[in-house]
């Protein structure tokens, strides 16, 4: 089905480039259901390898495609998921750095998705006051862009807290990601859950971190999807049980992931296939993880 609908792109856009802009973004504006089947043919795919080589291509499809109608939300809350993903599957280990500028233009998409009232989240440093001011006017119309915004901040905070900016930035990272959970916890297998888990278990307590609160954020993750969304064990493993030193969950979450059939969970068969390969690596550093 990926396959499928990258065809389907590039056979289409330079077509669409062709035309003027007014009837590129009208053929957008008719088709929403292309970006519904873009997303589900990225999550459903089960080979990591042939996810990874068409995403790139697909992003910059889409990006371009974002120049004849850039007010778009739909196309650019698949730009924002899109981008957010690929940083979390493919580059974030390899590649902080690199991993940090994507999960910017992953940020950067989800706010303008969102409209006007999210564009004060935008600046170098919003205060909480003005953060909780623009969340208050985003609702469950706009909670997808507001989820994929909420993981990119936070995985940029994540992995910059040495710096200034990002420690700025951490409490309205934070809120949003509260904002997903007030408007729907249980959005996309639990996600909003996991993240607060990473988020309370990465960081030190003086800076909000709550390693009780995490796990009870990962326990409802697991619950909610009957253990069958990778992410949600592999979460647990690499920020919880490093934290509190718990080899011995540690290993039982990787393991289970190890074990497990990625295609148990349809929809997200790409990311519980990455998270396998992913907990397989993890578990050979145990050795270096605990005391």
């Amino acid at each position: 089905m990926m396959a499928k609908t990258f065809l389907f792109l590039f056979i289409a856009v330079p077509l669409l480039a062709l035309s003027p802009t007014g009837c590129t973004k009208l053929v957008l504006r008719s088709s929403p259901e292309l970006f519904d089947h873009l997303t589900q043919a990225l999550f459903e795919e089960c080979d990591p390898g042939m996810a990874q080589s068409a995403m790139p291509a697909e992003l910059k499809i889409l990006e371009g495609l974002s120049k004849s109608d850039p007010e778009n939300s739909r196309l650019l809350t698949t730009l924002c998921m899109g981008y957010a993903g690929y940083a979390l599957l493919y580059v974030e280990d390899e590649d902080a750095g690199r991993a940090s500028e994507l999960y910017l233009r992953s940020k950067n998409f989800g706010i303008r998705a969102m409209g006007p009232e999210a564009r004060i989240l935008d600046g170098p440093a919003p205060t909480l006051e003005d953060t909780h001011r623009a969340l208050s006017q985003i609702g469950a119309a706009e909670v997808e862009a507001l989820l994929w915004t909420a993981m990119a901040w936070n995985s940029w905070v994540r992995l910059n807290l040495d710096k200034p900016t990002a420690l700025a930035q951490s409490a309205s990272a934070q809120a949003c990601l509260d904002r997903v959970l007030e408007i729907q916890a249980d959005f996309f297998h639990g996600v909003p859950y996991i993240l607060k888990g990473a988020t309370l278990a990465a960081k030190p307590g003086l800076l909000g971190g709550d390693l009780p609160g995490a796990k009870a954020c990962f326990e409802q993750a697991l619950k909610q999807t009957e253990r069958h969304f990778f992410l949600a064990q592999y979460y647990y493993a690499r920020y919880y049980a490093v934290s509190v030193q718990d080899k011995a969950l540690f290993l039982s979450l990787l393991k289970e992931v190890a074990s497990g059939a990625p295609d148990d969970l349809k929809s997200v068969c790409l990311i519980n296939a990455v998270m396998q390969k992913k907990a397989r690596k993890l578990m050979a550093r145990a050795e270096d993880l605990f005391i």
